[in-house]
């Protein structure tokens, strides 16, 4: 449980997750993700921070693509 803590109390810190698993001697950075089912918004800063190279600042292409955006609202307007 105290392992635990520590762990949840260095994320909230804003440490970053590669130095938290190295800090608990995980192999693998999965093993410490375990750590972030504390909080969803905890979760998502963490991973964007860990991984800035995934999270883009860009509009998504398929948010400009107005047939498909009006296909899916007709979509969920028959359910």
């Amino acid at each position: 449980m105290l392992r635990h803590t520590k762990a949840v109390h260095m994320l909230e810190s804003g440490i970053n997750l590669i130095y938290i698993r190295d800090f608990l001697g995980h192999v693998s950075i999965t093993t410490t993700e375990i750590y972030l089912k504390v909080e969803t918004e905890l979760k998502r800063s963490v991973l964007e921070r860990s991984y800035p190279d995934v999270v883009t600042q860009d509009i998504p292409k398929w948010k400009e693509d107005t047939e498909l955006l009006q296909w899916l609202n007709d979509f969920c307007c028959q359910l």
